[in-house]
C-alpha cells in the first residue's frame, strides 16, 4: 500500500470510510485508525491514568471493528468510538476491584490459616508439655490430680474413690498445682517471649 494511495483517502468524511470498511477495504480502515486512535487512547488514558492498559484497549478496539466490519452498522463513528472505549475501561475497572478483592481475601485468608495453625501448634505444645510435667509428678498426686481436674470428681468423691482423707486429698491437689506451675512455668516464658519477640 503506497503512501499516495493512503493520502487519498485524508479526504473522505467517516460515513464514506465506514462504507468501505464494510467493504473490506483495508486503507479504508487504516484511515479511520489514524484518523481516531489518539482521541480514543486519550480517553481511555484520562479514565485509567495508565498507558499500557489504554493502548490494549485502543488495539481491541480497532481489531474488534475490523473483525466485525460487516455485522455492525455504525451511524455515528465518534460515539460509537467513546461508547465502546468507555465499556471497555469500565470492565477492565471492574475487573481491577474484583482482582484487588479477590487478593485482599487471599491475604485476609492465609493470614487466618497461619494464625488458626500457630495457634494449634501452640495448643499441642502445651499439650505435650502438660503431659511430661504430669509424669513427674508423684503417682498418688497425679492420679488425684487427674481425677479432680480432667475427670472433674470432686474432693469428697475422689477421697472415697482413693479411701483418704479430704484434707488429704487436698494437700495432693495444692501440691500438684504447685509442682506443674514449676514445671510449666519455662514453657509459659518460652512461648511469651517467642510471641514478643516474632
Amino acid at each position: 500500500m503506497s503512501s499516495i494511495s493512503l493520502r487519498a483517502y485524508t479526504t473522505w468524511t467517516n460515513e464514506a470510510l465506514l462504507e468501505a470498511l464494510a467493504a473490506d477495504n483495508r486503507s479504508a480502515f487504516a484511515e479511520l485508525y489514524e484518523r481516531h486512535w489518539y482521541r480514543v487512547f486519550a480517553l481511555a488514558y484520562r479514565k485509567l491514568k495508565a498507558r499500557g492498559p489504554a493502548e490494549e484497549m485502543v488495539q481491541d478496539l480497532f481489531a474488534t471493528l475490523w473483525h466485525k466490519r460487516a455485522q455492525q452498522p455504525i451511524q455515528h463513528l465518534e460515539n460509537y468510538l467513546a461508547t465502546a472505549i468507555t465499556r471497555r475501561v469500565i470492565g477492565y475497572l471492574r475487573a481491577q476491584q474484583v482482582r484487588i478483592a479477590h487478593a485482599d481475601y487471599c491475604r485476609w485468608y492465609q493470614e487466618e490459616a497461619s494464625e488458626e495453625t500457630e495457634q494449634a501448634l501452640a495448643a499441642a505444645d502445651l499439650s505435650e508439655a502438660f503431659a511430661k510435667a504430669m509424669l513427674c509428678l508423684p503417682e498418688q498426686s497425679r492420679e488425684i490430680f487427674r481425677l479432680s481436674r480432667l475427670e472433674h470428681f470432686t474432693v469428697q468423691q475422689i477421697s472415697l474413690h482413693l479411701n483418704l482423707s479430704s484434707k488429704a486429698v487436698e494437700y495432693h491437689l495444692t501440691k500438684s498445682l504447685k509442682l506443674l506451675r514449676g514445671y510449666l512455668k519455662d514453657f509459659v516464658l518460652g512461648a511469651v517471649a517467642f510471641l514478643f519477640f516474632q
